[in-house]
């Protein structure tokens, strides 16, 4: 995803334990571990909702046209177009 190498995963935990210091590391890793699991469960619910309600907002445009999914191997006749030569 963010396509870090064995490299700067180094520089970036150096950088950490000098600005946080060896005592604070092991919270703040805790901490930001706990963050992303939130966001993670909070993304994906968004998701699961947005899904459901584009669902229940099909199916009312459905009701209220009375539209079906066309059938796609139907003869153009039944979609209401005039058959063709070889179908007469």
């Amino acid at each position: 995803m963010f396509n870090i190498g064995v490299p700067e995963l180094i520089l970036i935990l150096v950088v950490a334990l000098i600005i946080f210091g060896p005592g604070k590391l092991p919270d703040v890793g805790k901490a930001l571990g706990k963050a992303i699991g939130e966001f993670r469960r909070a993304s994906h619910g968004l998701v699961e909702e947005v899904t459901e309600q584009a669902k229940e907002v099909r199916e009312e445009v459905q009701e209220a046209t009375g539209a079906k999914r066309p059938d796609i191997n139907a003869s153009p006749a039944a979609h209401g177009f005039p058959a063709s030569k070889s179908e007469k």
